[in-house]
């Protein structure tokens, strides 16, 4: 671990939310490449791993974020609060803005949104999963670029831990976007393609981010803040309502705990 923060403290912010990113991309992928090892998976099983994903965003988005953003903005009370409170709604207002104009479909194959296509559903699915991931990518991006301004609240540790604590989400994300492919009739090759795929915005979206906050240092608070509430929504949105559709809602609510209280300790202990 200590070769890990060398090397990120060593490397230029911008290439370090690139190397963070790809690895949140990798471990999609080894997450989709249990296609080649089942055809299907329970809903139980689904439902915990997709609360785990939610509980992991929403530690990600106060402790990795909003916290960081609230600390580094100036005065007291309520003007402290204000970059942060923008940036959250901002944030969210993209989502909304994009569920509304993207087409894309729910992972239960049934509920669609965006603007009406005769894409397929396979990938409408991918881009739905491709578009949720845009905020986890910026997050990482803006707080490596926070990192490059030299800012006491972003950390490589900080970083690091979020990164982390993204790609473990990301593992049973990549399952929850193959196996309902697979389970479709997409073959095990397909499924795992367009299962790693989702994930491939991050590093395109972690440098942006990166270098948004390097050239435009004052956004930063804001910037994180933005991230915190995408991730939000995404959650409250897509995440937890689709663990609430069949009968195994304690086994998502305990894997939202779970995945709240690994984020929580990954960036307390590391950040």
């Amino acid at each position: 671990m200590d070769s890990v923060f060398v090397f990120f403290e060593n490397a230029n912010p911008i290439i370090g939310a690139l190397y963070a990113t790809l690895f949140t991309w990798g471990v999609t992928a080894l997450g989709a490449s249990t296609v080649f090892l089942f055809k299907t998976m329970s809903r139980a099983s689904l439902d915990c791993m997709l609360g785990f994903t939610g509980g992991v965003m929403v530690a990600a988005s106060f402790w990795s974020l909003l916290s960081p953003a609230i600390e580094m903005s100036e005065g007291e009370g309520f003007i402290k609060v204000i970059p942060s409170a923008i940036g959250f709604g901002l944030g969210a207002l993209f989502i909304f803005g994009m569920d509304k104009l993207l087409p894309h479909i729910h992972i239960n194959f049934k509920e669609s949104e965006g603007i009406k296509t005769t894409w397929h559903k396979t990938t409408l699915l991918v881009m739905a999963i491709t578009m949720h991931n845009i905020p986890e990518g910026l997050a990482i991006g803006v707080l490596f670029g926070g990192v490059a301004l030299g800012i006491p609240e972003a950390s490589v540790a900080g970083a690091v831990a979020l990164a982390m604590g993204i790609g473990i989400q990301n593992l049973p994300e990549g399952v929850a976007v193959s196996m309902p492919l697979r389970r479709a009739g997409v073959s095990r090759l397909k499924s795992f393609w367009y299962g790693q795929m989702s994930a491939i915005v991050e590093p395109i979206a972690a440098v942006v981010g990166a270098l948004a906050v390097t050239f435009f240092t004052p956004v930063l608070p804001y910037a994180l803040a933005f991230s915190a509430g995408a991730m939000i929504f995404v959650v409250v949105e897509e995440v937890i309502p689709e663990t609430q559709l069949d009968k195994y809602t304690d086994q998502a609510t305990l894997g939202f705990i779970g995945g709240f209280i690994i984020m929580m300790s990954l960036d307390v202990a590391l950040g």
